[in-house]
Parts: structure tokens; sequence; C-alpha cells
């Protein structure tokens, strides 16, 4: 025999799944790819024997083939002119509060690995925090044992204008530095350089963000970028070694993906 309180909460229940599609997804999704349509210049190429740690810096899958030489693939492009490593990042957004939480916490976190700076992009929050982290020693090398010595190098860059932003020693494994970004160049559409002044070859790069809507293309050029909020937005797509920015125009819908596509050249 059904109760009046059976009946009830029956009600109540049907009551709730009837409301739940009525609810508004908050924000919406960006996704596409970016494509490389010019030439696709040849790797940098850097000998080993002109570099400290030589048979360490080795280990790294990026040489030549005699193993002699390291190359720096700062274009990679795949079959389909995916451009990996692109940064695309929504601008016309400028989040206060979620700058200021990198005041004490990086927004930027770079491994030495192998003699490699990892990641080869990324982002950096001007008056926020950036961090890299050593992470090689070489058992085989009594003089490296404990470490492999780094010294990551990074300025603040617009065209050929330049300026030190840090410049600090990591000898140890586990040695890291954590400093605040000051780029005075920022509002001009200055980035980020970062190089090893012991290795040449470790290089990356970090655009200046104001929001967290920002993802970095993968090996096959696509990205997504997840809720960004409702409206018309500048997205842009930028990379180290390509001259123009390329920005477009998209309009968010809640609960929706809008699909945005940069050709770089």
């Amino acid at each position: 025999m059904e109760t009046r309180y059976s009946r009830t909460v029956s009600l109540f229940v049907g009551a709730v799944f009837l409301a739940v599609p009525l609810v508004a997804q908050a924000g919406g999704t960006i996704k596409g790819k970016v494509t490389f349509t010019g030439k696709v210049p040849a790797p940098k190429e850097f000998a080993f024997s002109k570099f400290p740690n030589v048979e360490f810096c080795k280990k790294n899958a990026s040489k030549s083939a005699d193993g002699n030489t390291r190359l720096l693939k700062e274009v990679e492009v795949d079959g389909s002119k995916g451009l990996k490593n692109a940064v695309v990042s929504v601008r016309d957004i400028k989040d206060k509060g979620w700058m200021g939480s990198f005041k004490k916490a990086p927004a930027q976190s770079v491994t030495a690995e192998l003699c490699e700076f990892l990641p080869f992009t990324g982002v950096v929050v001007n008056k926020g925090q950036f961090k890299v982290e050593n992470t090689d020693a070489d058992a085989n090398d009594p003089k490296s044992k404990e470490g492999v010595l780094h010294n990551p190098h990074s300025f603040d860059t617009l065209g050929a204008k330049s300026a030190t932003l840090f410049n600090i020693g990591l000898a140890k494994k586990g040695d890291t530095l954590q400093k605040t970004i000051k780029m005075r160049m920022a509002r001009k559409g200055s980035t980020m350089r970062l190089q090893c002044d012991q290795h040449e070859f470790m290089q990356g790069w970090y655009i200046p963000v104001t929001n967290p809507f920002y993802a970095t293309a993968g090996a096959d050029g696509t990205f997504e970028i997840k809720d960004v909020p409702a409206g018309k937005h500048k997205v842009m797509a930028w990379h180290p070694r390509v001259k123009k920015k390329v920005e477009i125009s998209v309009d968010v819908k809640d609960g929706a993906t809008v699909e945005a596509n940069f050709e770089l050249k």
C-alpha cells in the first residue's frame, strides 16, 4: 500500500530530476588547431664538445645520428601541419584575483632535465612567481655526482631589446629557484626567454597571461580551453619562432563549444 510519505518522496525526487536539465553550465569551451604554413626551419645545431657535461647531455634524445650534435627543434610540425608548442590564450580578460594568487606560488614551473628546459613553451604571470628546478646529476662523473650545474638566465624580450630578469646557478640535483617576475615591457607585447648559461641549447619561451584561459598545443597542433566565460573574446595563438601573433574573435556560449583555428607562418 502506497503511503502519503512515499508519494511525497516520489514527487520530490521527480522534481529534482526535472530541475537539473534547467541549470545552465557556466562557461563554454574553445577548441581548435594551430597549423604552420611556412617553411619549417632546420633545427639549430650545437656541438656537445663545446659545452660541459658532454656524455651526460648526450643522453638527450634530440641529437644527430652520430650523437655528437645537439639539435634544438624550435619548430615542430606533424604530417597535418599541426604546430606543437603554440600557446593559445584569451587576451581580453584580466583576472586580478587569479593573478594575485601567484604572489607566493609559481604560475609556471620549469624542469631542467637531461640538459633541456621543459616545457619549451608556457606562460608567465607578470609580478607573479616563476620556478625552475634542476633534476640533473651524473653518477659517472665525480664532479657532477651531486648535480650537473645549470645556470638559468631569463630575459624580458621585445624584438631586439632584452633585459635580465634573473640569473641564478643551480649546482645540485634538487636545487630550485623561485623568483618574482617583473616584465617592464609586457604591456608592449614582450615575452620571457630562458637560457642556460652553461648549455646554450637549453632554451625556453613563456608568454605573459592575465587569466587561466590558455592552453599549449599538442604534437598535432590541437588545443582545448575549458570554462571560458560566455561572451565575445579575443583569442591569440603564439609561438616564439613565428614573428607574428595571430588573433581572432570568438563568441563563447554557456555549455557550448566554439571552434577556433589558427594559421601561423
